[in-house]
């Protein structure tokens, strides 16, 4: 649509043109351009209302960035390197000391992305957005980064997995962005290739893991403000928090 005016006379010149007539047709032209002013500004409102509702991309109080919009439900996930069996129940983890997969996938907006050894320490987060420890977890670890800011020398990202228009809180890009979460995430394919690959053994879970990509401690479940803090020193120095 173009806002530049047309040839028509605008809703204030027919209440100017309305005032000039005589009484009788006065009061009907008086209200039809208030009730054209009224139907165009309606209409704008309801515009913007819709281009402003779930927003993506932008700058983040985290210094980050939102995730961006987009209306993608699934990925395409390609994964390379070895795949992670899930926690066990009890005894040491097979998994510490090994070098997490590869997976790169795409994002809400279709952008590719890739979570992979590159150098740094990492912090891999696996949500679903049907579970309501997820939903009580991602607005509290963006409160603190935005507190705290998104560490430098960490590598934060989130897989989106487990996706399914069934269950609720459905698509998940929906959900992060009314959170204004702003982690790098990749979204699932329908056989939540990703997760899988990543040993998901509930939700939300997490993957530490040095600057060489070897793991240093998997959990799951939702973790407090110390514990997050214990994740991310574990991470920048190569030792389990437990």
């Amino acid at each position: 649509m173009s806002n530049r005016p047309g040839a028509k006379k605008s809703s204030s010149q027919k209440v100017r043109a309305a005032s000039n007539a005589g009484k009788g047709s006065s009061t009907k032209w008086i209200w039809a351009g208030i009730g054209a002013v009224v139907l165009v500004v309606g209409v704008f409102a309801i515009a913007v209302g819709r281009s402003s509702g779930s927003s993506g991309g932008g700058a983040s109080p985290s210094g980050g960035t939102v995730v961006p919009n987009g209306n993608l439900e699934y990925g395409q996930i390609a994964v390379s390197g070895i795949g992670l069996n899930q926690i066990p129940d009890s005894g040491p983890d097979p998994a510490l000391g090994t070098v997490f997969p590869t997976v790169t996938g795409q994002q809400f907006d279709g952008q590719q992305m890739t979570i992979a050894p590159n150098g740094k320490p990492h912090i891999v987060m696996v949500v679903a957005h049907w579970c309501s420890f997820c939903q009580n977890e991602v607005p509290r670890l963006q409160k603190w980064l935005n507190e705290s800011g998104m560490p430098a020398d960490v590598d934060l990202v989130t897989v989106a997995t487990s996706n399914d228009p069934a269950k609720g809180n459905f698509p998940a890009g929906d959900w992060l962005r009314r959170e204004k979460w702003s982690v790098p995430t990749i979204v699932d394919d329908k056989q939540s290739q990703a997760g899988n690959a990543l040993g998901v053994s509930g939700f939300p879970y997490f993957i530490v893991a040095d600057a060489q990509g070897k793991i240093v401690y998997r959990t799951s479940g939702a973790v407090t403000e110390d514990q997050w803090n214990a994740l991310l020193d574990a991470a920048r120095t190569g030792k389990s928090p437990v």
